[in-house]
């Protein structure tokens, strides 16, 4: 990564790694090119110099048309300076000259490049035909954690609880899928045998975690108490903790925080009672926290305030990450069976995964006013010069002002409108699952006409939310400047609406492609888009369905891009509902068809 040395070069310069996916070396067929090199270089040293050649070409601006109001330019938010906590900049160089002459190297393709370097190594690298530019600049971090979730189960399912609305998905252990059921806001847990237990869990797994959930009972408890209990660290049904509220037959309430593992159960907080007088249909809280090896956990009566105290804390650190959940228990000798256990809703506050995506080096995606037509001028050299030390948001920047935990960033211009901050995938059907649909506009909220006349109105369900593409959009669009149409008006310029449509007719060039495998990813480059063949379901088959945007190299040495999709309901670059990476064996990885660079 830049700021340190990297692999020497022929010539004295030295690789960086910021425009290759991992520092890598040169792959075969991509060697630099003498004649194209020798002629290159003159052309750079006349637009150092400042004399002879051809100049500065007059360029055609690119088009881009305001929403009927006239209030918002694409390029109005370029310059400003936002900020999220997913993102860390390192260092921040102070704005000065580079003080020596650039050199610059082409680079046969396909596609061709032309790599710029300064007295440090590489600087940038254009593409021939596309108007990103891969830059050094100070080092960043980008990474993501859990996204906290409140599923009031809005929804109807009549087989497994289903989508947690942002947390994942419910899966069910123990008993049959009827078991676990949804319906007038309630999860139901059917218990049909004494001496049974039944679990449904999120799918994922965390380590720290603040978390609450509500239920209560269809019948009291008779011949032996029936109990509910909020699971952490689960990983399956004998290895768990649990705080479990258990009410008896006489109506006292409870709560035990108790720990199995191995099959066997420890009580590590002892039973204490927290109420009397349970009557059926009475809703009871239970709240769990776990930071390190510190266990807590308390309940109260709805209705009451929440305790300012914890019935207990004690530490433990036999259990590592697992998921949340909830746990139903008919004892030995009830005689209240069949009933139903209600949870009303489930709160996660807080969680953390135990490995979260990491994604560090000093890449900054810029884009040109138009694709680049491998001439180097003095104004382009102007350009790469200025970038050098330029920090305002780039395409990364933007990306990031999406995922889970990004702050909301309003625009006054569009009446306090919200531009940015963490978006989901699209509005819930009656099952609970996101609808795909949602435009970059739809998140903002206003409606919206293209450059080549096309007009949509914004989709009031869909505020604050952007499917794939729209999130694409959303990042090279609306924040970048790259024209957008819909469905009309594909001409390798401007940035389409569906995916099928951006693969092989968006803006700028194909760097990979493959029918039935994924194609080689020896020329990535971070910023580049990423399309997949990823949906079984597809009526058309072999039909492109998805797409992100490739963000660079993580902890573990994954191909890491940013992508919005339905299980983790909004843009991610982590693994719920499938890891997004580009290698490895994984969804993903197994189905992307198609590289594109804007």
């Amino acid at each position: 990564m830049h700021g340190h040395r990297g692999a020497r070069l022929p010539g004295g310069r030295e690789r960086r790694d910021h425009q290759r996916r991992g520092g890598r070396r040169r792959p075969p067929g991509r060697e630099p090119v003498a004649g194209h090199r020798r002629d290159v270089a003159v052309r750079a040293g006349r637009a150092e110099r400042g004399t002879g050649g051809r100049g500065h070409r007059r360029r055609r601006r690119t088009q881009r048309r305001r929403i009927p109001d006239g209030r918002h330019h694409p390029d109005r938010h370029r310059g400003a300076r936002m900020t999220t906590p997913l993102m860390t900049v390192h260092s921040r160089s102070t704005h000065r000259p580079l003080p020596r002459p650039l050199t610059v190297q082409g680079v046969a393709g396909p596609p061709e490049l032309l790599e710029i370097s300064d007295e440090a190594g590489l600087l940038a690298t254009l593409t021939v035909g596309a108007r990103t530019v891969a830059m050094r600049g100070p080092v960043r971090t980008f990474t993501e954690n859990k996204r906290p979730f409140h599923d009031t189960f809005d929804r109807t399912r009549a087989a497994g609880w289903g989508p947690s609305g942002g947390g994942g998905s419910w899966s069910n252990a123990n008993g049959v899928d009827a078991d676990y059921t949804v319906t007038d806001g309630a999860g139901i847990i059917s218990m049909t045998a004494a001496n049974s237990s039944r679990h449904a869990t999120v799918i994922n797994n965390i380590s720290d975690v603040d978390a609450r959930l509500s239920w209560s009972l269809t019948v009291m408890p008779t011949g032996n108490a029936s109990s509910l209990a909020l699971s952490f660290a689960y990983t399956n049904v004998n290895s768990m903790y649990r705080a479990r509220l258990s009410v008896l037959t006489s109506g006292t309430v409870q709560l035990i925080l108790e720990r199995e593992s191995g099959g066997s159960t420890t009580t590590i907080g002892a039973l204490t009672t927290v109420g009397t007088g349970y009557t059926a249909g009475d809703i009871w809280h239970i709240r769990v926290q776990r930071k390190g090896t510190t266990l807590r956990c308390r309940a109260w009566k709805d209705g009451t305030s929440e305790p300012a105290t914890w019935v207990h804390e004690v530490t433990d650190a036999t259990l590592g990450a697992g998921r949340i959940g909830v746990r139903g228990l008919a004892s030995s000798g009830s005689t209240a069976v069949p009933f139903q256990f209600r949870v009303h809703d489930i709160q996660l506050y807080s969680g953390t995964w135990p490995d979260p995506p990491v994604i560090t080096h000093d890449t900054w995606i810029r884009l040109l006013d138009e694709p680049y037509d491998g001439q180097w001028t003095p104004a382009l050299a102007a350009q790469v010069r200025a970038w050098a030390y330029d920090t305002t948001p780039d395409a990364l920047a933007y990306a990031m002002m999406y995922v889970t935990g990004a702050p909301p960033v309003t625009d006054p211009s569009l009446a306090g409108a919200q531009i940015a901050g963490q978006s989901r995938y699209g509005p819930l059907d009656s099952a609970g699952a996101p609808v795909e649909g949602a435009d970059f506009h739809d998140y903002i909220g206003v409606d919206w006409e293209f450059v080549n006349g096309e007009t949509r109105p914004a989709d009031a369900p869909e505020l604050h939310c952007m499917d794939c593409s729209g999130y694409v959009r959303m990042v090279y669009g609306y924040h970048m400047g790259i024209p957008m149409v819909r469905l009309e008006n594909f001409d390798g310029i401007n940035l389409p609406r569906i995916t099928k449509d951006i693969g092989p007719s968006g803006p700028g060039v194909i760097v990979a492609q493959a029918d039935d495998t994924a194609p080689p990813l020896g020329g990535l480059q971070i910023g580049d888009v990423p399309l997949f063949d990823a949906d079984s379901d597809d009526a058309v088959s072999g039909q492109l369905d998805h797409n992100g945007i490739y963000m660079g190299v993580d902890q573990n040495g994954h191909l890491r891009f940013a992508n919005s999709r339905k299980t983790p309901n909004g843009p991610t670059l982590a693994d719920v509902g499938g890891a997004s990476r580009l290698d490895g064996s994984g969804t993903y990885a197994t189905t992307l068809r198609l590289i594109r660079r804007f």
